[in-house]
């Protein structure tokens, strides 16, 4: 099982053939971090249109396996973070949820945000949007 970061779910909301097709043709499970949902559903309410865009959130959702928390996940939370911090190297409380969901949970983690999440030892991740 993979886990999708925020910003893939949000190329495949937009439409991103590149990033779908990568989606369609990979054959394991697809997961998500209950952090992304959070992330989804402030982004349908803060857009122009947040009636429309929390409907297809919901349809995406339903697409999709939602990991949530659990005490291994923020066991490894409190890890990585303390290790960051020791390197003054933090990133939002939101990523380090995630790479620790993908840690736990997941073979690795499809993001396009490489720069916060290459920080954290132990995490492989792939990058779907480049």
């Amino acid at each position: 099982m993979i886990l999708i970061d925020t910003d893939v779910c949000i190329e495949i909301l937009r439409g991103n053939k590149k990033v779908i097709n990568k989606r369609n043709k990979f054959d394991e499970a697809i997961s998500i971090s209950f952090m992304t949902v959070a992330e989804l559903f402030y982004g349908a309410q803060n857009s122009s249109n947040p009636e429309h865009n929390q409907s297809i959130v919901e349809e995406f959702l339903l697409t999709l396996q939602i990991i949530q928390s659990d005490f291994s996940i923020m066991k490894r939370f409190g890890s990585i973070k303390a290790t960051l911090k020791k390197k003054n190297n933090l990133v939002p409380d939101a990523d380090i949820i995630i790479a620790s969901t993908a840690i736990e949970k997941c073979e690795f983690l499809v993001t396009g945000n490489t720069e916060h999440f290459s920080r954290m030892d132990g995490l492989k991740i792939d990058n779907w949007i480049r």
